[in-house]
C-alpha cells in the first residue's frame, strides 16, 4: 500500500510520469484506473482536511458515493477519521486496526509531503479486514473444539481406535493403550489389523460393507485381550472417511455379569419375586380374594391362604409381602410338608452349638430370626406337628422363638402368612390340628378359587403362561387361538393354574418355530386325566371295565383306551338328554364346538 501511495502522491513520481509523455488527462485517466481496480479503501485530503480522492473501495466500505464526498471536510465523511491528527503532526500511522461503520479494517495513515518536506496533504489506505477476522475466530473456535473433544475421546473409559478410509489407523485413546498395552508409536499409521491378535478386523469389514458391525468377539493386542468390539463407519459429505471402533474388555464384562448374578440371588432372597400386578383377577370369586389380601397387606395381621394345590397361594403370598411396609425386608418361604419334625424345628426356631448331634459350631439362626422384619411364607401348615404347633403358637402369642436347646427366648417381628390345601376344620375335628392355632392363623382367611371354578380367566392365564414361557424358552409365541381355549376349557383342571402352565408350555415344545399362534393340534390330550377318573369313579360298570381289560392279552395304548371311554361316555350323555346336544355339552362342560368336534372325531350320529 505504501507503494502505491508514494506514486500517487510524491510530486517527483508525477512529474517523471508526466515527463515520460503522459499529459495531464491522460495521468489522472492512469491513476483513477489504478485507484479503483485495487481492494484498498483509499481516501485523500488536502492541508484543510478536504477530501481530494475517495475511490470505490472506500465507496464501497464507507458506504457513501464519491461524488458526495469530494470536496467535503473528511470529518463530515468518515467518523472517528485520524486524517486531521496526521495533518497536524505528521505522523505515521502505520497496521492500526478498528472498527468503520460495522467493518473491521486495518489502516495505514501517512502524511504527504512537497519537495521542502511540507505537510500538503494525508491520505489514509485501509482494507476489510471482517473475513479474515471471522475465519481466525472460527479458527479458535475449531481449537477450542478439537481440545474439549480430545478430553472427552482421552477420558472414556471404552477402547477407542480411529482408521482413515484406506484401514490405516490415525487415533487411539489412553483406554486403548491401557486395554492392549500398544502405544501411539506402536499403531498410529499401522494398518486396521495390526493390533488383531486373533479375529478378523470388523474396521475393515466397515470400510467394505458401510454398515456398523456390533458384538464381535476378538482378542488384540501383543497380550491377547479378549474384547467385544463394534465398530461404525465415519461419513463426511456422504463421503466414506474412515471408521471408528470400541473395544470393551471381556474380563470386565464377565465380572461384572458374576456380580449382577450375585446382586440377583441376594434380591430373590430379600424380596419376593410377585405383586398382584401378577394375578389374573375377572373372575368375580377371584376379585374378591385379591382384594381381601390386597386388604391384609396393609394391616399387621397374620393370613391364612386356602385353595387346592397349584391354585396360586404361594404368589399371593408374595404379592401380599410386597404391597406391605414390609416389601424392603425378607420374605421366607418354608414348605412345611417336605421337612421332618426335628428338622423343621431347627430350621424354623434354629439351634444351639451342642443342641444335637451334628449341630454346626456356634449354633444357627432359625428362619424366623431371618426374616426379622419380614415376612415368612409356611407353606403346607396343615401338615405340621402337634408339638411344632404348640411353638408355633406361642411364636405368634408372644413374638418369640425360642432355640432348639435353649431356654432364652428372642423377640420377632415377622409376619406370618400360612397356606394350606387341607380341610383344617376336618382335622380339628379328628383331632389332628390344634384349634386354638387355626383361631390364631385364621384372623384373615382368603380362599383362593379352583381353575374350574374361574374358566372365564382360561384366555387370560395362558397369556399369562405364553409370556413367561416364551422368555424362558427363547420363543415369540403371539396368542392362543379362541378353539384352543375352548378345548382348554373343556378340561376339569384337577392341577389348577399349576397345570395349565404345564399344558402350554407343552403346546409350545409341539410347535414349529414359525408358528406363532396356539391351535388345537398343539395341546397334549389333557382329557385323558378325566377318562381314567370317570374310569375309576365307574369301576363297578361292566361296559367300562371291558373297556380297561386288555382283550386276550392284546394291551392297547392309552390314548386308544381313553379316546373309547370318551365316546362311550359322550354317547351316553347323549342318549340321557335325548339327543340334546346345547344340553349334552352344558353338562359336559364344554362348549357346543367341542362336542361337534367329538362327536365327528368318533362318528357319534
Amino acid at each position: 500500500m505504501s507503494l502505491i501511495m508514494t506514486k500517487i502522491w510524491k510530486l517527483t513520481e508525477i512529474n517523471k510520469a508526466y515527463d515520460i509523455g503522459f499529459g495531464e488527462i491522460k495521468l489522472r485517466k492512469y491513476l483513477e484506473v489504478l485507484l479503483n481496480s485495487t481492494r484498498d479503501g483509499m481516501i485523500a485530503v488536502d492541508s484543510k482536511g478536504i477530501i481530494t480522492l475517495f475511490n470505490k473501495e472506500a465507496e464501497r466500505l464507507i458506504k457513501i458515493k464519491a461524488v458526495t464526498a469530494l470536496g467535503k471536510h473528511v470529518e463530515q465523511i468518515v467518523p472517528n477519521t485520524k486524517l486531521p491528527y496526521i495533518l497536524e503532526t505528521g505522523e505515521y500511522q502505520l497496521n492500526r486496526q478498528q472498527t468503520l461503520i460495522g467493518v473491521e479494517i486495518i489502516t495505514n495513515r501517512i502524511p504527504v509531503l512537497d519537495e521542502h518536506e511540507n505537510i500538503i496533504g494525508a491520505v489514509a489506505v485501509f482494507r476489510d479486514i471482517t473475513e479474515i477476522v471471522n475465519c481466525a475466530t472460527e479458527i479458535t473456535g475449531l481449537k477450542e473444539m478439537k481440545s474439549m473433544l480430545t478430553a472427552i475421546f482421552n477420558s472414556t473409559q471404552d477402547a477407542i481406535t480411529v482408521v482413515d478410509q484406506n484401514g490405516i489407523n490415525i487415533m487411539i485413546n489412553t483406554a486403548y493403550t491401557k486395554l492392549t498395552g500398544l502405544t501411539e508409536a506402536d499403531i498410529i499409521g499401522k494398518p486396521a489389523t495390526f493390533d488383531i491378535a486373533e479375529g478378523e478386523s470388523i474396521q475393515l469389514k466397515v470400510l467394505d460393507t458401510k454398515d456398523i458391525i456390533k458384538n464381535v468377539r476378538l482378542k488384540v493386542g501383543p497380550h491377547k485381550k479378549e474384547v467385544i468390539a463394534t465398530a461404525a463407519p465415519i461419513i463426511v459429505d456422504n463421503e466414506l472417511r474412515g471408521s471408528v471402533g470400541v473395544l470393551k474388555d471381556l474380563s470386565e464384562v464377565k465380572a461384572l455379569t458374576e456380580k449382577l448374578k450375585v446382586a440377583k440371588k441376594i434380591i430373590r432372597k430379600l424380596e419376593a419375586k410377585y405383586t398382584f400386578d401378577d394375578i389374573v383377577a375377572r373372575n368375580s370369586k377371584m376379585i374378591s380374594a385379591v382384594e381381601k389380601a390386597k386388604k391384609a397387606a396393609t394391616l399387621p395381621i397374620t393370613v391364612l391362604l386356602r385353595g387346592e394345590s397349584g391354585t396360586g397361594k404361594e404368589v399371593f403370598a408374595h404379592s401380599i409381602h410386597t404391597a406391605s411396609n414390609r416389601k424392603y425386608n425378607q420374605f421366607v418361604r418354608v414348605n412345611c410338608a417336605a421337612l421332618s419334625e426335628t428338622l423343621l424345628e431347627s430350621e424354623l426356631f434354629g439351634y444351639e452349638e451342642g443342641a444335637f448331634t451334628g449341630a454346626k459350631k456356634g449354633g444357627k439362626k432359625g428362619l424366623f430370626e431371618e426374616a426379622q422384619g419380614g415376612t415368612i411364607f409356611l407353606d403346607e401348615i396343615g401338615d405340621i406337628s402337634a408339638n411344632t404347633q404348640v411353638k408355633l403358637l406361642r411364636v405368634i402369642q408372644e413374638k418369640e422363638i425360642v432355640r432348639v436347646g435353649s431356654v432364652k427366648p428372642i423377640n420377632i417381628n415377622v409376619r406370618i402368612i400360612a397356606a394350606t390345601n387341607m380341610d383344617l376344620e376336618k382335622a380339628i375335628l379328628e383331632g389332628r390340628f390344634r384349634e386354638d392355632l387355626y383361631y390364631r392363623l385364621s384372623v384373615m382367611p382368603i380362599t383362593i378359587p379352583a381353575l374350574r371354578h374361574r374358566k372365564d380367566e382360561i384366555y387370560e392365564l395362558s397369556m399369562n403362561c405364553i409370556e413367561k414361557l416364551n422368555r424362558e424358552y427363547g420363543r415369540s409365541v403371539q396368542d392362543i387361538s379362541y378353539e384352543a381355549i375352548n378345548l382348554l376349557k373343556s378340561h376339569n383342571w384337577p392341577g389348577n393354574v399349576r397345570e395349565l402352565e404345564n399344558v402350554i408350555g407343552r403346546a409350545i415344545i409341539n410347535m414349529k418355530l414359525q408358528e406363532q399362534i396356539i391351535l388345537p393340534k398343539h395341546i397334549p390330550h389333557i382329557t385323558q386325566f378325566e377318562n381314567i377318573k370317570i374310569a375309576k369313579n365307574n369301576e363297578n360298570n361292566d361296559e367300562t371295565l371291558k373297556l380297561l381289560m386288555p382283550e386276550d392279552g392284546n394291551i392297547k395304548s392309552l390314548s386308544s383306551i381313553t379316546n373309547k371311554i370318551e365316546k362311550q361316555y359322550i354317547k351316553k350323555v347323549l342318549k340321557h338328554n335325548n339327543n340334546n346336544k346345547t344340553k349334552t355339552a352344558r353338562d359336559l362342560d364344554i362348549s357346543i364346538r367341542s362336542l361337534y368336534y367329538k362327536m365327528e372325531k368318533y362318528k357319534i350320529e
